[in-house]
């Protein structure tokens, strides 16, 4: 995210309340700067907390193969990266194809665990996703993870794909979601109901543009619609109020789920029922109940 710089001890102390909360993977490693990141991802590993760490790699990059070897030393597992966009190179599918495989093929010859990610999956044909779903799958790829890079998706077509892609292979699938039409904690959701085994979120919802998909807010969305996540719901509060603090993002107080509003109630007219008028328990979060109404 713009401005965004943390010291070791304040990646250390975020992982460690993340690792509290139960968050199963950390994704460390970023492709733009593989070299870098895998320092961090290896600190995390040892330091023993109890997740999988884990990192990107472009499958088309020139130095692919060397950040394969960097991340699998450093990290539990990566993802090969093959942007769908005729935009993004390489431009023709068939070499997009070609680069996945070949990727994850020098993967596996390193022993290294890789997954398939798919950045600009809904800015082309589902068939085209699909098909390199199960080319992913063949070439031994252990998950497959749908983009929605630029945030355009809406939980409708989020439904129909990740269910598409879960009829097409037999691997776990996962949905990574951007904000930028407000719709990733919904879209997030979509996937979940339509089958997805995983989801990509922040906490807080940083990220690129407007942010990704809140830990926060689609946690609890899923809790209250009986989808077990594993997530330790209290521990979001605290998590919520050291990445604002470290990161020197404040939440916003009309967030949902953490902000300082989202339990405050004004109008009169909530005195006498307050639990009518709210989605969750605020105490679920660690959040206090207030109210300056009449």
């Amino acid at each position: 995210m713009p401005g965004v710089a943390l010291t070791w001890e304040q990646v250390l102390g975020i992982a460690t309340l993340l690792a509290e909360a139960r968050v199963p993977e950390l994704e460390v490693v970023a492709p733009a700067h593989v070299e870098e990141d895998v320092v961090w991802a290896a600190r995390l590993r040892e330091a023993a907390l109890g997740v999988r760490v884990s990192g990107l790699v472009y499958a088309a990059g020139a130095e692919c193969r060397a950040h394969l070897a960097d991340v699998g030393a450093a990290a539990d597992r990566c993802e090969v990266l093959m942007p769908l966009a005729a935009a993004r190179v390489p431009h023709e599918r068939g070499a997009k194809q070609r680069a996945m495989t070949a990727a994850l093929d020098h993967a596996a010859s390193l022993g290294v665990t890789a997954g398939a990610g798919f950045p600009h999956a809904f800015q082309v044909e589902p068939v085209f996703v699909c098909d390199m779903c199960a080319a992913a799958a063949g070439a031994g790829a252990d998950r497959v993870t749908i983009y929605d890079t630029n945030g355009s998706a809406d939980p409708f077509s989020v439904f129909a794909l990740i269910a598409r892609a879960k009829q097409t292979v037999r691997l776990p699938v996962f949905f990574h979601g951007h904000n930028d039409l407000g719709l990733a904690t919904a879209n997030a959701y979509a996937a979940a109901r339509a089958g997805a085994d995983g989801l990509d979120v922040t906490v807080n919802g940083l990220g690129d543009r407007a942010g990704n998909a809140s830990l926060e807010q689609v946690a609890m969305l899923l809790h209250l619609r009986g989808l077990d996540t594993g997530i330790v719901l209290p521990a979001l509060k605290a998590l919520s109020d050291r990445v604002a603090r470290e990161s020197g993002v404040p939440v916003p107080p009309l967030a949902p789920i953490v902000g300082a509003f989202a339990a405050t109630h004004v109008s009169p007219g909530h005195m006498e029922a307050l639990g009518a008028f709210e989605a969750f328990d605020a105490a679920l979060v660690g959040l206090e109940r207030k109210t300056t109404g009449g």
